[in-house]
This record gives structure tokens, C-alpha cells and sequence, in this order.
């Protein structure tokens, strides 16, 4: 008994499985017992079930339209196949993500051949994003990810610089930006540049010093495409198969009622 009792104290997923079993036990049993001791023990128990079943529908509803509740996969940034980490601009040309290819006068440094991607960029229709919008961070943070998970670079060993972003449209829209009803999306890319940072060594009771780009080293650009992810679907899910159980008990129930009716009719007065 008292090893069931640690158990139950220190697993987290048995204690979460007996806590709702006790949950659905004491409020659908209690509200089933009361029903069944006024209609029977098969009325209420059709009517038990048929409140539960509205009462998921309209909660899945709630959680379809404020995107809360019982959520699948939300929206990330993932990698494009074989293209995500570009180490020079040459291989922006040949990933595609540059329609010509960046021309580069000899001798030019590495900063300029930056600016001059930037340009390219801009010129082809790529937005630069600002770094106070948060989609800059989302972009920086999942760029960093594949970075560290490739070998390029090292924790802390980066800084995102410029975040270039094309695409996404969505259709139809009702009037002017009203996109409620837009299923319909554009594939949507980003490029995160990136460039190296010194490495310094720290020096024992001191501050360590502030990062500093390394302009020896060329930048380096991270292509991703948007996933949107399928946050409402489960909610989709839930809502359906109610509102289907819902429907099919209001139907047992009327039919049960006009069975009764007919029946009751039937029967001489007095």
C-alpha cells in the first residue's frame, strides 16, 4: 500500500491518469446519477451523453477560433532539403534563391560582398526585415538551430545580421485586408545572414567583452521555408466527431419521443 502510494506520488503520468479518471468519475458520473435517478437509468444516460457531446462541440468551436485548447504543430521555420546552409554567394545563385548570379568585382572585401548581396536581394523583390520585428527574432532563432546543428558554427560564436523575406500571400480576401477566409497561401522563404564573430578569451574578474564581428570571415546565409504548421486541427477534429454524436443522440432522442407518443396514444382512456 504504501509503495502504491509513492507511486502514485512520484510518477507524474500515473498520477495525471488517476486524476482524470477521478475527474470524469465525479462530474460526468455525479450529473449521470442525478439524471438517472429522474428519467431511468437509458434516458439518462442519452441525455448525459448528449449535453457531454454539445458541450465538446462548442469547445472545440472556441478552440478552432481562438487557435487555444487541444493545438497541433504550429507554425515554424523548417529547413529547404539540401539548401539550407549557403557558405559563399555563389551558392545563392545555385540554390535558387537568387534568380541571376551576384557579380563580384575582384578585390572587393568581404563587407562589401555583403552589401552587394543585400542589394541583390532587394532588387528581386526580398523584404528586409527589421530587428525589433519579432519575426526577425523567430527567423534569427530557428536559423540558429540549423547552424549549430550542421557544424557551421558554434553556440555563440554568430550573429544574425539581416533577415530578407519573400512571399506568403494569402487568397481570397473579403474587402480590404480582411483574410478570414484565406485557405489559399504562398509559399513563404526567408534568408538569414550571418556573420562570424572574434572569438576573445575572457580575462579572469572581468566583464568579458562585447561581441564583435569578425570581418575576415565571409557571411554565411540560412534558407528556410515557412510550415504553417496544423494548430486548428485537432480542434477540427474534436468539433466534427461532437457535433456528429451530438446530432445522432438528438436524433435517438426525438425518435424515442415520438415512439412514446404513439404509443401513449394508443391507449384507451380510463
Amino acid at each position: 500500500m504504501l509503495a502504491s502510494l509513492l507511486a502514485i506520488s512520484w510518477e507524474p503520468e500515473l498520477r495525471g491518469i488517476l486524476i482524470v479518471i477521478i475527474a470524469v468519475v465525479t462530474l460526468c458520473g455525479s450529473v449521470y446519477l442525478i439524471l438517472a435517478t429522474n428519467l431511468g437509468a437509458r434516458l439518462g444516460f442519452l441525455v448525459a451523453l448528449a449535453g457531454l457531446s454539445s458541450w465538446m462541440m462548442l469547445m472545440g468551436i472556441i478552440w478552432m477560433v481562438y487557435g487555444i485548447g487541444l493545438q497541433g504543430p504550429l507554425p515554424s521555420w523548417i529547413a529547404v532539403p539540401g539548401r539550407t546552409v549557403l557558405q559563399d554567394t555563389g551558392a545563392l545563385f545555385s540554390a535558387s534563391v537568387l534568380e541571376t548570379r551576384v557579380q563580384v568585382p575582384d578585390g572587393t572585401s568581404l563587407q562589401d560582398q555583403a552589401r552587394i548581396v543585400g542589394d541583390q536581394f532587394i532588387a528581386e523583390g526580398w523584404t528586409t526585415l527589421p530587428e525589433q520585428d519579432p519575426a526577425f527574432g523567430q527567423a534569427a532563432s530557428a536559423a540558429g538551430v540549423y547552424l549549430e546543428e550542421t557544424g557551421a558554427f558554434a553556440a555563440g560564436q554568430f550573429r544574425p545580421v539581416a533577415v530578407y523575406d519573400i512571399g506568403g500571400e494569402r487568397w481570397p480576401k473579403l474587402g480590404d485586408g480582411l483574410d478570414f477566409l484565406a485557405f489559399r497561401h504562398e509559399p513563404h522563404y526567408v534568408v538569414v545572414e550571418v556573420a562570424a564573430l572574434e572569438q576573445t578569451r575572457p580575462e579572469p574578474g572581468r566583464a568579458p567583452p562585447p561581441p564583435v564581428v569578425d570581418d575576415s570571415q565571409p557571411h554565411q546565409y540560412v534558407y528556410m521555408v515557412r510550415d504553417l504548421g496544423a494548430q486548428r486541427q485537432p480542434a477540427l477534429f474534436v468539433t466534427i466527431g461532437s457535433g456528429l454524436v451530438f446530432l445522432v443522440l438528438c436524433w435517438v432522442l426525438h425518435r424515442r419521443e415520438r415512439i412514446l407518443t404513439t404509443n401513449t396514444s394508443l391507449v384507451p382512456a380510463g
